[in-house]
């Protein structure tokens, strides 16, 4: 079974839920609407564990960062404010006081530039490191950006340059190394597409273009095509940027109409291509089927 598979059973398992609960199982974060309240509730959880999302050489600093941005990252996607986090550890014995002092330090700097307050956790032993943080943020009620509001003539866009973290991850050099190290969640451009140039649909770019791009399309039940160049991050190839995971860009759709910037606070905004009506979830790249070869937990276990 593979993600997709995976997560599909447990929706179906998970049966009925509250009616203010208005979005769960299936996009960035959940959506809950306090009755009687101007404002929604964005919830997102996401694990980071030793040898799968960091290696034990990674400085601490950098994992510190890296676990919350992740969340943070979820919260931008939805076009939310984040509020508060909680975060629980389980420790192997290498981690020591020095190891924990510099997760400290890289979590609780970008925590201090997000004005987001830590509100609590767990701690645990464990022979490898994890590590999940959970985050909440806010949003106008109704205003969420989510996945599957894309319709046929949108145009796609990205932001920043793809690519990046996987080639960073490959050569553990430069400037693709350090934004391996520290995503950068775009909590600012998530704002700035809900708020002014009103997009269709959204989300982060966590497992690869080609896979989340495919993700977006199912939900929304059309078809993508790109048809223009990608922003490609220097030094990376075409795969990189296609398949590659954790750039932690946008990737959104806004009306036909819609004239986005070229760039927001220096961040490069790219038209990639267009939403069209066809078999949900298929995309295609200039003209030919691209497969969703993007990062999946579950795909290297199947027979």
């Amino acid at each position: 079974m593979n993600e997709a598979g995976f997560i599909a059973a447990l929706k179906r398992s998970a049966g009925s839920r509250p009616r203010e609960l208005t979005l769960g199982i299936g996009d960035d974060c959940a959506i809950y609407s306090p009755p009687g309240s101007k404002t929604d509730l964005l919830f997102t959880t996401d694990l980071l564990v030793e040898e799968v999302h960091f290696r034990r050489s990674h400085p601490p600093a950098a994992v510190g960062h890296k676990a919350l941005a992740r969340g943070l990252s979820d919260i931008a996607a939805m076009g939310g404010e984040p509020e508060f986090c909680l975060l629980s550890l389980a420790l192997p014995e290498w981690a020591d006081a020095r190891w924990h002092a510099g997760f400290r330090r890289g979590f609780f700097a970008l925590a201090r530039r997000a004005r987001v307050a830590l509100a609590g956790g767990d701690l645990a032993r464990a022979e490898k490191l994890a590590c999940d943080i959970v985050v909440c943020g806010r949003v106008p009620r109704g205003q969420a950006l989510r996945r599957d509001r894309a319709r046929a003539g949108d145009a796609i866009y990205v932001s920043g340059l793809l690519g990046g973290s996987a080639l960073g991850l490959e050569t553990g050099a430069g400037a693709a190394w350090k934004r391996h190290l520290r995503p950068e969640p775009r909590l600012r451009l998530g704002r700035f597409l809900r708020q002014r140039l009103k997009a269709t649909a959204a989300m982060d770019l966590s497992d690869g273009l080609s896979l989340d791009l495919h993700r977006l399309s199912l939900a929304s039940g059309v078809s993508a095509r790109l048809d223009r160049p990608l922003p490609v991050f220097p030094g990376a190839t075409l795969g990189h940027a296609l398949h590659g995971g954790e750039d932690y860009e946008l990737l959104f759709t806004l009306p036909p109409r819609a004239k986005p910037p070229e760039f927001f606070e220096g961040l490069p905004i790219t038209r990639i291509g267009a939403i069209e009506p066809g078999r949900p979830g298929r995309v295609e790249f200039f003209g030919r089927p691209l497969e969703p070869l993007g990062w999946d937990h579950f795909r290297r276990g199947e027979s």
